[in-house]
C-alpha cells in the first residue's frame, strides 16, 4: 500500500458499529416512552422467530491497560461485586416483567472491562438470574444459541471456563495485545505467553468450540519484529478467531488513561498499516481467512461461515453472527438497539446502581432512527459486512448523488472499488478503507463536519 494513499485517507473517521453514530444522535427527541414503545413492538414481531441478542457489561478491572478505550473501572475491592450483579439483575428483571413473553436468548455476550474479574460464584448468579426470566432459543440442525465471553488470561481459570461452559457458553475470547515486553510495558499489560497458552488449551479441553485472540496494532513502541513474533506465537496456539484491531487512540474521549505514553511513541500512519499487512501475510499464510475489518477465522469457525453464507452482521458488540432485531445491553453503559431505536444506559456505575435500585431504567440517551437513518444504516452495514451495497438511484435526490459519485470517483480512481449507478463493490485493495467509504453515504458527516473537536479515531 502507497504511503500517498494513507496520507489521503488517514482522517478520523467512525468504525461503525452503529448508524448513525452515537455523537449524532438525536438525544433531544428521545423519551423513555418511546423506548418502550419501540422495544415493546420489536420485541413482539422477533421474540418467537428470531430471538433476542444480550450484552451485558461487567465493567471492573484489576489494573489500567493504557490503551484501552473502555468503559471501565480500576480495583482490587472485590466487594462490589456482589451489588453490581444484583443491579443488573433487577434491570433485567424490570424488563422482563412488561415484556409480552419470555424472552428467548440466541445470542449473549458478558464483555468489560474484565469479566473474569468476576468470581465463578458471581458469574453464576449472573447467569441464573438471568435465565430464571428468560430461555435459550432452541438449538436445531442449522442454528442455535451463540454465546460468548471476555476473559483476561491472568485471572480466568478452569472454574471460570467450567461455570460458563455449564450454561452454554461455547465461545470465549482472550485479549493478547502483543507479547513483546517492551510493548506490555507501555501499555500495562504484563501477560506471558504461558499464561494465554493455559487458557487456551483449558477452554478446548473443557469443549469450548471458538477461542478466540484479540491483538492490536499501532501500539506504542510496536515494531515489525513484535508483531511478527506475537502473530507466530498466536499461530502456534492456533486459535478459531483472531480480532487483529487497530489501536485507538483517543485520549481526549478516555481521559488520562491513553496519557501513559507520548505520541511521539506510537508508529506513523505508514509504519502502522505495514505492521497490519505484515500481520495479515503471516495469518493468511497460517491458513486464516479476513473476516470484515479486523478480524480473521478459520474455515470451520462459524464467523467464517457466516461470511460466505451472507449471515455476517455487525452491531454494538462488533462483528457476529448472528442477526436479531433486538440487541439489548444490560449495566452501566451498555448500548441497546431495537432496530427503529438506540439507547445508551448511564456510564457511571454509581448512578447506574442508584437508578435501577429506584426501579427506573437507567437511561442516559438515545436515538429514535428515522427512514433516512434506516436506508443508511443498511447500506454500511452491507459495505462493512459484504464489501458491496445496492441501491435504486431513486434513494438520491440529484444533488446528493452528485455529491456521492463524485466523493466514489476518488476511491474508483485510487482502484480501491468499482460503482455505477446501482450499486458499489470494495475491490481487495479498498478494504483496509471500509470506515473511508462508509464515510460516503453518512448523512451526520455531511451536513455536520467535525472539525471543532476530535470525535472519532484515525481511520488507517
Amino acid at each position: 500500500m502507497s504511503d500517498s494513499l494513507i496520507a489521503k485517507y488517514n482522517v478520523a473517521g467512525p468504525r461503525y458499529t452503529s448508524y448513525p453514530t452515537v455523537p449524532f444522535w438525536n438525544t433531544a427527541a428521545f423519551t423513555h416512552e418511546d423506548w418502550q414503545k419501540r422495544l415493546t413492538a420489536s420485541f413482539a414481531n422477533s421474540n418467537y422467530s428470531a430471538g433476542i441478542s444480550l450484552y451485558i457489561h461487567l465493567p471492573f478491572c484489576e489494573s489500567l491497560c493504557t490503551f484501552c478505550g473502555c468503559n471501565k473501572r480500576i480495583t482490587r475491592n472485590h466487594d462490589v461485586e456482589e451489588p453490581y450483579i444484583d443491579a443488573i439483575l433487577n434491570e433485567w428483571e424490570m424488563y422482563c416483567e412488561w415484556l409480552p413473553e419470555r424472552p428467548r436468548i440466541a445470542e449473549l455476550h458478558l464483555g468489560g472491562g474484565t469479566p473474569s474479574f468476576f468470581s465463578p460464584h458471581e458469574l453464576r448468579r449472573l447467569m441464573t438470574g438471568i435465565f430464571r426470566w428468560a430461555d435459550p432459543v432452541p438449538t436445531t440442525e442449522t442454528s442455535g444459541p451463540d454465546f460468548g465471553w471476555e476473559g483476561h488470561p491472568n485471572n480466568t481459570t478452569g472454574e471460570h471456563l467450567k461455570t460458563l461452559y455449564e450454561y452454554g457458553f461455547r465461545r470465549v475470547s482472550f485479549g493478547v495485545q502483543d507479547y513483546d515486553p517492551v510493548v506490555q510495558k507501555a501499555i500495562h499489560r504484563h501477560q506471558p505467553f504461558a499464561h494465554v497458552q493455559r487458557v487456551t488449551q483449558q477452554a478446548r479441553a473443557i469443549g469450548y468450540t471458538s477461542i478466540s485472540h484479540d491483538l492490536v496494532f499501532g501500539l506504542p513502541f510496536q515494531q515489525q519484529s513484535s508483531i511478527t513474533d506475537t502473530i507466530l506465537q498466536t499461530l502456534s496456539l492456533r486459535p478459531d478467531r483472531i480480532a487483529f484491531y487497530s489501536y485507538a487512540h483517543v485520549p481526549w474521549i478516555k481521559g488520562t488513561g491513553q496519557r501513559g505514553f507520548a505520541d511521539n511513541d506510537l508508529p506513523s500512519a505508514a509504519k502502522k498499516r505495514a505492521l497490519y499487512e505484515t500481520g495479515r501475510a503471516l495469518l493468511e499464510a497460517g491458513g486464516y481467512t479476513e473476516i470484515g475489518m479486523d478480524h480473521f477465522a478459520l474455515p470451520h469457525d462459524s464467523l467464517y461461515k457466516a461470511m460466505h453464507t451472507g449471515q455476517l452482521h455487525r452491531n454494538f458488540m462488533g462483528y457476529t453472527t448472528t442477526q436479531t432485531n433486538i440487541l439489548l445491553g444490560l449495566g452501566a453503559s451498555a448500548i441497546s438497539d431495537v432496530g427503529t431505536a438506540f439507547m445508551q444506559n448511564q456510564k457511571d456505575i454509581g448512578t447506574y446502581q442508584d437508578e435501577v435500585t429506584q426501579n427506573q431504567l437507567p437511561i442516559l440517551k438515545g436515538h429514535l432512527l428515522t427512514d433516512e437513518d434506516t436506508q443508511i444504516r443498511q447500506h454500511i452495514l452491507n459495505i462493512m459486512c459484504r464489501f458491496q451495497t445496492r441501491w435504486s438511484i431513486i434513494e438520491w435526490t440529484p444533488a446528493e448523488w452528485e455529491t456521492i459519485s463524485h466523493q466514489l470517483d476518488d476511491f474508483r480512481d485510487d482502484g480501491l472499488l468499482v460503482y455505477d449507478e446501482t450499486g458499489l463493490w470494495v475491490r481487495p485493495e479498498g478494504r483496509p478503507f471500509l470506515r473511508n467509504i462508509c464515510m460516503v453515504f453518512d448523512r451526520y458527516l455531511t451536513r455536520n463536519p467535525v472539525t471543532a473537536k476530535p470525535l472519532f479515531s484515525s481511520t488507517v
